[in-house]
């Protein structure tokens, strides 16, 4: 009993004083420790998963088939708390069949963790700069960042291309989309001598009211024959109908490739942008009343409603201001066709803001890079960061309406009607 407690107080006491040693170690190397430790421990256990998995297989003499065999030789892994020595055990397939060992955690070549690796990325779409990398890195892994450089940014640019090229020659069989936002996108990046880049861009909702990506192409100006190439292509993937409704701004050249390629296809103008042509057309000092007229046309809860402010504010301002309402009056059926929609979905529907709202990304950050790119660097790396823009897309309101309109379901005024005629509906009534 008194030997128990004697060897229970040396074993406290190294304790403390392995504790007290550690007390004067940096925090940051102290977590690393503990990473370490834990980080040992789960290959450990990875290992003997693997041992426990062949365990009943054994060889002629009764051996067991498969074996530890030491270690590999240590290396260190490059992780959100700095580097972390690791050794990865080694196994011995005694019976000829092949069976190795490779660790999840640690894969064979791997020197950084996957979200250190996707640091690298991370931080370029976020607007630092390739020259700033290196010291963006150190502060947040350390001094000892080895591997994160501007050379692998170029790598990693060079992947992000090729994921772009396979990404436009995905097949679209069997997609459907109740609506598309459509838009051109202007960037501050050019190719070599040529104009101004402009990204011709779609998305699209599913039936499940989940937002996706349809179309990132490039095109010089955003022309009608640029559209018919992007929608033509579209087709040929697969995707054979297009959506119920597409909202964009009146200047597009998509507005008549759509007509020629998806012609069952409802168009809506986009209001934010309508707003802005017609306010421009008006003096400064009208503007403020003149934007509370428009917004009482598509915050309107009936089409017949709208079709009343619609014509005050031509009333109101036409005589003056025959600029202003013209504008207004050639897109009146455009700017009210999302009546003809889910009540709920309106607030989708009127603006191009999901487009507006995640281009601002890009911009940001082809903003700052002021040099040329090439064609494919410009859209590998326009489609990353609308990828980590879409990471934050939410499903639009009452998703369970967009199956019912796929479906085949007639709205009026937001509100689902009935294709039966009056003397049926009744007929039905009696029925019941």
């Amino acid at each position: 009993m008194s030997d128990d407690t004697s060897t229970g107080a040396r074993r406290a006491r190294g304790d403390r004083g392995e504790v007290l040693a550690e007390l004067g170690l940096p925090l940051e190397e102290l977590v690393r420790r503990g990473a370490r430790d834990i980080l040992q421990r789960a290959i450990e256990a990875e290992v003997e998963q693997l041992l426990e998995e062949f365990a009943g297989v054994s060889l002629m003499d009764g051996r067991r088939a498969v074996v530890r065999n030491g270690y590999l030789p240590a290396r260190e892994i490059l992780t959100t708390v700095g580097p972390v020595e690791v050794q990865v055990p080694k196994v011995r397939d005694r019976s000829g069949a092949g069976v190795k060992f490779n660790s999840a955690l640690a894969p064979p070549y791997v020197r950084r963790s996957a979200r250190v690796a996707a640091a690298l990325p991370w931080l370029y779409l976020k607007g630092i700069s390739s020259g700033d990398l290196g010291e963006a890195l150190e502060v947040l892994v350390g001094e000892d960042a080895k591997g994160l450089s501007a050379a692998a940014l170029g790598r990693l640019k060079a992947a992000w291309a090729e994921e772009y090229k396979d990404w436009t020659q995905r097949s679209l069989e069997g997609r459907q989309y109740a609506y598309w936002w459509v838009d051109g996108i202007y960037t501050t990046l050019r190719e070599s001598d040529d104009p101004k880049l402009c990204l011709l861009v779609i998305i699209g909702v599913r039936p499940d009211g989940t937002k996706e990506w349809v179309a990132i192409v490039d095109g010089l100006r955003e022309s009608t024959e640029s559209w018919l190439d992007v929608l033509r292509d579209l087709k040929a993937r697969g995707l054979q109908t297009g959506p119920r409704l597409a909202v964009g701004d009146g200047a597009l050249g998509f507005w008549g490739a759509l007509e020629q390629v998806y012609p069952e296809t409802a168009h809506q103008r986009c209001w934010f942008h309508k707003m802005g042509n017609v306010l421009n057309a008006l003096p400064r000092s009208l503007q403020g009343k003149a934007k509370a007229d428009l917004q009482a046309i598509w915050m309107a809860p009936t089409r017949k409603q709208a079709d009343q402010a619609f014509k005050r504010f031509i009333n109101r301002y036409g005589a003056k201001y025959p600029k202003a309402t013209e504008k207004l009056e050639k897109d009146r059926e455009a700017l009210l066709a999302f009546f003809a929609f889910p009540a709920e979905h309106w607030v989708h529907l009127r603006t191009t803001n999901p487009i507006e709202s995640t281009f601002a990304t890009v911009r940001h950050r082809t903003g700052r890079t002021k040099n040329c790119v090439t064609r494919a660097t410009f859209l590998g790396l326009a489609f990353k960061m609308s990828e980590e823009a879409a990471k934050t897309w939410r499903r639009i309101r009452a998703p369970e309406k967009v199956a019912e309109l796929l479906g085949g379901t007639r709205y009026e005024d937001g509100i689902p009607v009935s294709d039966d005629p009056p003397e049926t509906q009744e007929e039905q009534r009696e029925a019941a």
